[in-house]
Parts: C-alpha cells; structure tokens; sequence
C-alpha cells in the first residue's frame, strides 16, 4: 500500500520515480494576466508548460475527447497526427479556448511564436490548453512568455510539469516504469468533469524506447479504452481531453507485448491518481462487474453504479447502503430496455457477500462491518495537497454464471466539497 504522511513525503516520491526518458526537456513558468470577460481588482495566474524533444520525432501517437463542442487545441491536435514529425507540446492552464471565435487562430499564433523560438514549423507542434470554458487567452501576455520558456528548458525530473498543468488538482500525478533499456513516464491533470470516452482530461506520456508511430497509435487506444475511458468523476467529458505520447526513440525497441502491458501497468495507476484527486473526492470506488453479455455492457453497468448519485452519496457517508447497489443496476437495465434477471445477480461489498440470487443477504453484523471498511478507506474531502493512501472502496458484481464480458471501472464518492468547489470555481 503506498501512504504518505506529508507533501514534501509525496513530492519525494515523485521526484525519485520522475525522472524524464532521455531525449526530453521541460519548462514551466507562470504569468498573470486580467480576462477581458470579468473585471477584476488583481490579476489571475497562468502557468505555461512546455515538453521539447531534443530532436524531431516520427513516433507519436494521440486521443482525444469525442464531446461535440471540442478546445480549439483539440481540433488542431487531430490535424496533428497526420504531421510527419513533432517536436514538442506547449500547454497552458487557467483558461481552455473552447468554441472562441478566434480559438483556432489564437492557438495557431501561440505556435508561431513558440517555432521562431524553438525551431521548426507551427506543424511540428501540439497546442493544449485546460481550465475556464467561454473566455478567450490572453494572447499577448502569453506569447511574452514564450521565449523565456524556451530558455528555460531543463532535464531532470517532470515533477514541475506535472505541477504546472493543475488547474484545480490537489495535488500532482506523476507515474513511470522501466521497460528494457529505457522507461516511460507519463503525467496528468484532472479533478473534475471527467467522463472520457477517447481519453482523459490532460495526459502526457513520454518514452526513450523506439516503437513506430502505427504500433504506438494502435496500443495508446487499447491502453485508454481500458484505463482512462474506464474513469468518472462527475459523468461529464470535458471539451478539451486529450493524451498525447511521445517517443523520442533513443532506446532499443521491445517485444509490443511487453511495451504494452508496461504502458497498461502505468495507466491503471494514473487513471486512479485522477480519481482520487477528484474534486471533493473522500473514497475511490472500484466496481468489478463480471457475468455480464460482452465487455462494454460490463462497463457501462460499472458507470452506472459509480455515477449514481444514491451510491456515491451513501458512500461519502461511510453508510453501506446495499439497496443503492441493486436498485441504480435494475435502473440501468431497465431505462434501456436490456435483457436481466436479477435473481442471477449477486453483489460483493469489500469481502462481503450482500446481494445473492435475487436476494439481500445483510445483518447488523454486516453493517458495522461494512460501514467501518469504508471508514478506513476514506480521506479528505476537502483534500490536502497529497494522497494520504490508495485504498479503494471494492464493489463487485456477479451478474450471471453464463455471461463473458468483464470491466473494472474507477469513480468517486459525492461530498459536500464537490458541489463547493464547482459552485465556486470562477468566483
């Protein structure tokens, strides 16, 4: 079990497993800067991010959100996986340019000045921006930075990176794994307004080992469909998802196989690092479902147990209401007319055995027990600047002996924090 007893104790960690593939460089620097929508009395802060290769790469692979209002980045990243080389991403926080009337040519501009900069052409690289929908970036202030961000690009760790992408995070997530002769290392931001259906809300993986852009496009879908597609916050997909890898192709290939199991292993971690990071999060819920018709109904009956509002609620209180359990499940089924019989279902709490054939199977022993399991896996909802552990509130459902599909899907519980700190966000 990981735990940690402080934020220095955490950043520690990062730092120790953080360090960039060979062939990558960061930069981050902040800015402030007043939005031209809101009058306000002092100025608001932006971060500035940027990932450098220290040369072009053919290997790169990318996802993005499939939500009909995308970022202007989002659109000009798709057109950017027909490029023959990048070079580099350049990410901003705060504000996320969604459907401006100039958001294409703003992001563009952005670009152009990072190119004059860095070297090669607008083509050669990705734009990505996260934060408030229905402002406009502040351009001139942004580009001020730019060159500056460049200068400054330094090896070591990505642990500043991770930090300069938060928007209303708690706290940075930074993963890796060594695979043959060299490693992957991957960061993300996201807290809240996460309900992919192509990727996350912001992630970025690099990696020294050299496998084709193909291979690499091919496994970076696999890997998301079965982690960060697998992930809810609040069921709503954000307008600016996206995961984005990078090779820089300095290290000897592996076996595809093993890349992607080790991609697969890093993932699964990130993912719920997400989670439990949610805004207003005090458990991560880990819903198996097993026995259902194929895979994807078992994951959508696993998003409909973790986005009900009845179940989170319920486990935010540490109170193990198994009726919440049965009843958002016969929900599902029914509000889309599916096939299911509930005397085959039967319903695993922690170790507890709740549900069987159609019938509860819960007493006062239970109970305590129950609500006492879930104590020891909550934490903070109002969320200090670290993960205190990575225990997660199990649920697994059984829904027939016959059925093949499987999933495991992540999500959080429903607090009071959530619905402050979304009421709040631009005040």
């Amino acid at each position: 079990m990981e735990k940690y007893e402080s934020y220095d104790a955490y950043l520690a960690a990062l730092e120790k497993r953080g360090q960039l593939p060979e062939g990558f460089k960061t930069a981050v620097l902040p800015l402030s800067f007043f939005p031209e929508e809101r009058k306000l009395i002092n100025p608001l802060p932006m971060n500035m991010s940027l990932i450098m290769l220290d040369k072009p790469t053919t290997r790169f692979a990318g996802i993005f959100t499939s939500n009909r209002c995308p970022g202007s980045p989002v659109l000009i990243g798709r057109e950017r996986l027909k490029s023959k080389q990048i070079r580099g991403i350049l990410i901003n926080n705060k504000i996320a340019n969604v459907c401006m009337k100039t958001g294409v040519e703003d992001s563009i501009s952005l670009l152009e000045t990072l190119a004059e900069s860095a070297g090669g052409k607008v083509e050669e690289y990705f734009p990505c921006s996260t934060g408030i929908i229905g402002w406009r970036l502040p351009i001139k202030a942004m580009k001020a930075v730019i060159p500056k961000l460049v200068s400054s690009l330094e090896g070591g760790t990505g642990v500043k990176l991770a930090k300069g992408i938060m928007t209303t995070d708690a706290f940075p997530k930074l993963r890796s794994i060594k695979v043959g002769k060299g490693r992957i290392v991957a960061v993300a931001k996201g807290a809240g307004m996460i309900e992919p259906n192509m990727a996350t809300m912001l992630s970025y993986i690099l990696t020294d080992i050299s496998m084709g852009k193909s291979f690499l496009q091919k496994c970076l879908k696999r890997v998301a469909d079965q982690t960060y597609n697998c992930i809810s916050v609040d069921s709503d997909q954000s307008t600016s998802d996206s995961v984005i890898l990078l090779s820089s192709g300095c290290k000897p290939a592996v076996e595809e196989d093993v890349f992607e199991a080790a991609l697969l292993k890093l993932c699964t971690e990130l993912a719920e690092d997400i989670v439990r990071n949610a805004e207003g999060s005090g458990h991560v819920i880990k819903v198996e479902v097993t026995g259902a018709q194929n895979d994807a109904l078992a994951k959508a009956v696993g998003k409909a147990v973790i986005n009900s509002p009845l179940v989170t609620t319920a486990i935010f209180g540490n109170d193990p209401n198994v009726g919440r359990l049965v009843s958002c499940v016969g929900d599902f089924m029914g509000i889309n007319n599916l096939t299911f019989d509930k005397d085959q279902m039967s319903i695993w709490l922690g170790k507890e055995l709740v549900f069987d054939k159609g019938s509860f199977c819960i007493d006062r022993r239970k109970e305590e027990k129950l609500s006492k399991y879930m104590k020891e896996r909550s934490f903070d909802s109002d969320h200090k600047s670290y993960p205190e552990h990575n225990l997660t509130v199990d649920v697994l459902y059984k829904l027939s002996e016959k059925g093949k599909g499987h999933a495991v899907v992540k999500g959080t519980d429903l607090s009071y924090a959530y619905v402050k700190e979304n009421a709040d966000y631009r005040s």
